[in-house]
């Protein structure tokens, strides 16, 4: 039953235009633009520092938009009180649609990958490692927030609010320029957002070739748990 829910839910992710416009083509438009265009002060070549960056947007744009749309228009038309009166367990429904979003962020991540690799990009086998669970701990923290505004909210709210939350950290969240290219505060605010952070940490893998340090960890822990905390106790069904 979970394998069965799982894919339905990632065809679900993959069919759908405006999913397929936030998890792939603009990624990967950003991701050729900003490494091919002198835009910010970046070290040759410019793919290896917008390359993570560009991951955490493509973790943002399927954990957190995606599934805030997805779930606030499942409430709208009954798909969740549906299911619920399934045979499917309530675990069920909730690890299916997680491993879903961690199957298309794997997706991404290999389809980004390539193109960065066309482009010049040359990781180490460390710091590819030390991305995975990165990215697993990146879909996870926007995932429950991706719950939290589309649990709670009417549908028409969600689309607006979600969309509008993801151009706010693609230009001040260190996404489409790295914190050090933004002003002071926006800078010092970019570090305590969710998407700075995992761009920080990814960062810090993919370019470092290390581990990130604690920080940038506890900040996207941090939102998980208060996200999620917060999710489980205001998300409806209808």
């Amino acid at each position: 039953m979970l394998a069965a829910h799982t894919r339905i839910e990632a065809l679900l992710i993959l069919r759908h235009g405006e999913q397929a416009l936030l998890t792939l083509i603009i990624p990967l438009a950003l991701l050729i633009g900003l490494s091919t265009l002198p835009i910010g002060s970046l070290p040759e070549p410019r793919v290896n520092s917008v390359m993570p960056r560009i991951l955490a947007l493509a973790v943002m744009s399927t954990a957190f938009t995606g599934q805030a749309i997805a779930l606030g228009f499942d409430r709208r038309y009954g798909v969740l009180k549906r299911l619920a009166a399934t045979a499917l367990p309530r675990w069920t429904l909730i690890c299916g649609r997680v491993l879903a979003t961690l199957l298309v962020v794997a997706l991404q991540a290999v389809v980004l990958g390539i193109a960065a690799a066309l482009l010049g990009w040359t990781p180490s086998v460390a710091g590819l490692l030390a991305a995975v669970p990165l990215l697993v701990l990146g879909t996870l923290t926007f995932g429950a927030a991706g719950v939290l505004v589309g649990g709670a909210l009417r549908a028409e709210i969600v689309l607006a609010l979600a969309n509008a939350i993801w151009f706010v950290l693609l230009l001040a969240g260190g996404l489409a320029l790295p914190a050090s290219d933004l002003p002071g505060p926006i800078a010092a605010v970019a570090g305590v957002l969710p998407s700075g952070a995992l761009a920080e940490a990814l960062d810090a893998a993919l370019t470092g070739g290390a581990f990130p340090g604690p920080v940038p960890l506890a900040v996207l822990a941090g939102w998980a748990v208060v996200a999620g905390w917060i999710a489980s106790r205001t998300t409806k069904l209808i």
